[in-house]
């Protein structure tokens, strides 16, 4: 929701009358000489201000005179020219402003002459049909191949029947975007080339399948180098955020950062992993419901009685051409019932994805599961006869991709 308010405000800024120079001053991007971005956090009529606060945790108080215009834009509108007349009355906590005035050297406060809105309610709509778009006509995996005098990527989807791969071209029309270290959040993607992939990096693109089931032509890609790890919950403070783990793989303690745009989950117990795979789990009949989770794009050939939208490229029944494809596990992480920090306890469980950030013994969660004992159990390799059993961790790196988000 951010990013689109951030987005139009970009284009307002030759009609509001700011050089784009502006935005280079101060720490704060979305603080500039001449106006202030960020939420509604509180209002007060009477004393006609507004307190709002930036993306970057800068509080702004906002002064109104009679004389200050409000404008009403609808996410993803870039002009006035569609902008309508409203009041101070029509603004409410949550809702995304532009208070447009000569902000104080302090950048603590702007006078305004006009206060342009995006409601809560409009971006959450914009936001829900773009993550729709997304689970419909994306696809979600693993690199494992790179091509780079063809631009070609070939990337894997785990399920419960073995690993599958589809390759995707690039071309000069496709719009690449890249997660940086420590960030944490879909929309703060930067902009980024074929050159920067790297095998092992987590990919999720939109995009039309093509007549060759095992290819996908993308439009958008997303990718990031993630880290995924398991290991059981020691230590939980929820005042700060942070949880402390034992690492399953290498046997250290790491801490775990918890943000609010981090997304938690909880894996159901292995006695109800029957029903959730015979199709009575989250998402419905077949294990998906239509436009649920990532991948979402359906596979042709797939059985009349399949939702359409239940599965994507390699993921979720029917797979690729409609063979047999099993369960899509990144598919079934997307869909889990989402939780908060209050819902994790000591002796848990869980497998967190992050940026591979600056400090290795500490992970910004991006995507964090609980109760994951189940599956990490499925995901282990089976030992051989006259083989030990493997580390609990041994199967994170075989395909499974829940680091990046959706819009």
């Amino acid at each position: 929701m951010r990013t689109l308010f951030f987005a139009a405000a970009i284009g307002l800024i030759t009609i509001l009358g700011s050089s784009p120079a502006s935005f280079a001053q101060g720490t704060d991007p979305s603080i500039t000489a001449k106006y202030a971005i960020g939420e509604v956090k509180a209002i007060d009529a009477a004393a006609k201000q507004l307190t709002i606060k930036t993306d970057a945790g800068s509080v702004v108080i906002v002064s109104l005179a009679d004389k200050t215009t409000y404008k009403k834009l609808a996410p993803g509108e870039t002009s006035l020219t569609s902008a309508t007349d409203v009041t101070l009355a029509d603004l409410a906590e949550g809702d995304r402003v532009m208070a447009r005035g000569n902000v104080s050297a302090d950048q603590k406060s702007v006078p305004a002459a006009m206060v342009v809105v995006m409601t809560k309610g409009d971006l959450a709509k914009k936001q829900e049909a773009e993550r729709a778009e997304w689970r419909r006509r994306g696809i979600l995996g693993v690199i494992t191949a790179l091509k780079p005098e063809t631009k070609e990527i070939t990337i894997s989807n785990r399920t419960m029947s073995g690993t599958q791969t589809v390759a995707i071209p690039v071309s000069d029309k496709t719009e690449m975007r890249r997660y940086a270290p420590d960030s944490i959040k879909f929309g703060d993607a930067k902009p980024s080339d074929f050159s920067e992939l790297k095998v092992g990096d987590q990919l999720r693109a939109l995009g039309d399948r093509t007549e060759d089931p095992l290819r996908f032509n993308p439009q958008k890609i997303v990718t990031g180098s993630f880290r995924t790890v398991g290991g059981v919950v020691t230590a939980i403070d929820a005042a700060t955020g942070e949880i402390k783990i034992n690492d399953l793989e290498k046997k250290k303690p790491l801490t775990i950062v918890i943000k609010q745009d981090a997304v938690l989950r909880k894996f159901p117990p292995a006695s109800q992993m029957g029903a959730m795979m015979g199709g009575r789990g989250p998402g419905g009949p077949g294990g998906g419901a239509p436009g649920a989770g990532g991948g979402g794009q359906a596979a042709q050939g797939a059985p009349p009685s399949r939702p359409q939208g239940a599965g994507g490229p390699g993921g979720g029944p029917g797979g690729p051409g409609g063979r047999p494809g099993g369960f899509n596990i990144n598919d079934m992480l997307e869909r889990l019932p989402t939780i908060s920090i209050a819902d994790v306890k000591v002796g848990d469980t869980i497998i967190v994805s992050s940026t591979q950030g600056v400090d290795p013994t500490r992970l910004t969660a991006i995507s964090l599961v609980t109760g994951a004992d189940t599956l990490l159990a499925m995901l282990a390799p089976r030992p051989q006869p006259g083989q030990t059993a493997p580390n609990p961790a041994a199967g994170l790196g075989s395909g499974i991709s829940f680091g990046i988000g959706l819009p």
